[in-house]
């Protein structure tokens, strides 16, 4: 000990003892002075030599407010306190101090020993754990071996309600008896970690999936007396996994079950996704997807040629691809880029199978044509008529002038003769064409020529039937392409259609009247007649001049059915 003590304090204490205890110890009179300390006081508290305690402990000038060892010199019982001061650098401090009486011959306390220990270091640890344990953003708690919670944090007490006291297997499922795959009782058992996934109930109902590690917090006689328990609730990232699942499924259901083929690509060009519509219509059977260098040779070159113009769309109406078997496959085909955030993926193709469609098509365009030829034989009797009408005056002119011995109206019969045999051998020719799918011989063709030539075939066999046929051709009308077979089979169509109306009038003067003109860039060829039936019946001939000079897919004469006048059908 340091500093001058009674003889009888010193036969008290050992001076070795005092000096190598692991406390700091202290010696104070009734007077509150320090008269004794060990080294380790002084080295935690400073000079201490004339000073009194609260001087030394506390910084202070005033004798603590509820001084403990004043309550010691008057019973003279133990103390325990716990108490924060100042160091001898001046830093707060946070101390354990034991007060023990020392009593002289007669039993008076004249000296308190005061034995101090730190626990700053110990309250900082202590504090740092607590923070953690109620901060922890994940469930924490504390079991014993009968599975009772006995501490829990925030978190789980967010998550589960008040729950100390009550069953771990309560608290986490709301059950009435220990899990079957409880990870704590595995530690209990065995004293080591274990980790399992589990499906328990929040507070509010809702499931709650989560991973708890369960690992031993202490020990006695008989093992493992805690438990500790933390827990990451993985309930938002199972929900998140069950809809990407879900969606997962009902993108790849949607992919294959497309009647369209569907086929996706990397960034290299090779098939990472091709369903099973694809597959059919390219004919592949392996189940290793086709390469770069593969689908190169099968897609039309624009997909190959992908680039980020119109944000990599690609769009073409009617295309082809090759099959393994080497096949064009006409389809409708379509691209688009893959991207995810901006970030480029790939690209996939849609192929819609055409064959069915051409098929159709070509069916319809055969059965059209087939009805046409239908419609055409129905009147065919017609045109044969009008052909023999034309034979008719052809005739009546040959033979009048062989009655009368002139020699011009027999040349002109025989030439009216001559070209009706050449119509009858042309209608033929055409109608034959025509079932094999003829295509309109567009021809450089004086319009009012034309119209003129068909008149005159008919002039005379209309005087015959008592019907003016009148020509009144435009003067403006231009030479124009048109296919002049089928053009003079119309008129020839309209002016036998008007020659019977104009013949079926109550009264005489049935007249016709045959005019050419352009309108509005058309070129029309014009019958008009005042038979019965419609009345003033009108039946015109429209070519686009700015069409002239294209081939259409079929020669075009007027409908002459008195149901639908002005109509146009294949011949």
């Amino acid at each position: 000990m340091i500093g001058n003590i009674p003889p009888e304090l010193d036969r008290l204490l050992a001076r070795g003892i005092c000096e190598h205890i692991p406390f700091n110890l202290a010696l104070i009179d009734r007077e509150f002075r320090v008269v004794a300390a060990n080294r380790n006081f002084e080295e935690y508290f400073g000079d201490w030599q004339g000073r009194r305690c609260f001087e030394v402990y506390k910084g202070s000038t005033q004798r603590c407010e509820r001084c403990q060892a004043l309550a010691t010199f008057a019973d003279g019982r133990v103390r325990v306190s716990d108490e924060t001061g100042v160091d001898r650098h001046g830093r707060s401090c946070h101390y354990v101090v034991h007060l023990a009486p020392l009593k002289d011959a007669e039993g008076q306390v004249n000296y308190v020993i005061e034995m101090t220990t730190d626990l700053t270091e110990t309250r900082h640890w202590q504090r740092e754990y607590e923070l953690f344990f109620e901060r922890v953003p994940c469930y924490v708690s504390v079991v014993d071996r009968n599975f009772r919670v006995i501490r829990a944090n925030a978190k789980f007490r967010e998550g589960f309600g008040e729950t100390v006291g009550k069953f771990c297997y309560e608290v986490y499922k709301r059950r009435k008896e220990p899990c079957s795959n409880c990870p704590a009782e595995l530690t209990f058992r065995d004293g080591t970690e274990h980790v399992s996934d589990q499906i328990g109930v929040h507070q509010d109902g809702s499931p709650a999936h989560y991973v708890v590690t369960t690992s031993p917090l202490s020990r006695g006689e008989g093992g493992v007396r805690h438990v500790i328990e933390m827990a990451i609730d993985m309930t938002q990232v199972w929900q998140l996994e069950d809809e990407l699942r879900k969606a997962k499924d009902f993108y790849e259901c949607l992919i294959q079950n497309s009647v369209s083929g569907i086929l996706a690509v990397d960034l290299l060009g090779n098939g990472k996704v091709m369903n099973p519509t694809a597959q059919a219509l390219l004919d592949w059977k392996t189940e290793q997807l086709p390469t770069a260098t593969q689908l190169k040779e099968m897609l039309p070159e624009e997909f190959c040629q992908y680039g980020s113009e119109n944000g990599g769309i690609v769009e073409l109406p009617e295309a082809y691809v090759l099959n393994t078997r080497k096949e064009q496959i006409p389809v409708r085909f379509s691209a688009v880029g893959l991207k995810s955030r901006d970030k480029q993926l790939g690209r996939a193709a849609f192929l819609q199978d055409l064959r069915f469609i051409k098929r159709l098509e070509q069916e319809k365009l055969e059965a059209e044509r087939l009805a046409a030829v239908g419609q055409t034989v129905a009147g065919l009797a017609h045109t044969i008529k009008n052909l023999l009408m034309g034979l008719e005056g052809g005739m009546y002119m040959l033979d009048t002038g062989l009655r009368r011995a002139d020699a011009d109206r027999i040349a002109s019969g025989w030439e009216v003769l001559q070209r009706n045999f050449e119509k009858t051998t042309t209608l033929v020719k055409d109608f034959l064409s025509f079932s094999k799918g003829r295509v309109p011989e567009l021809q450089p063709t004086d319009p009012n020529g034309l119209a003129r030539s068909v008149v005159d075939l008919y002039r005379e066999a209309a005087r015959l039937q008592g019907v003016e046929l009148v020509l009144e051709p435009g003067p403006e009308v231009r030479e124009a392409l048109l296919d002049p077979h089928g053009m003079e089979t119309s008129l020839t169509n309209l002016l036998s259609n008007g020659i019977d109306a104009a013949m079926m009038r109550d009264e005489s003067g049935g007249r016709m009247v045959v005019r050419t003109r352009e309108e509005d860039g058309e070129l029309i060829f014009e019958v008009i007649d005042n038979g019965c039936g419609l009345g003033s019946q009108t039946e015109s001939l429209h070519h686009f001049l700015h069409n002239q000079g294209r081939k259409r897919d079929w020669p075009w004469s007027p409908d002459h059915t008195e149901d639908r006048p002005g109509t146009w059908r294949p011949y």
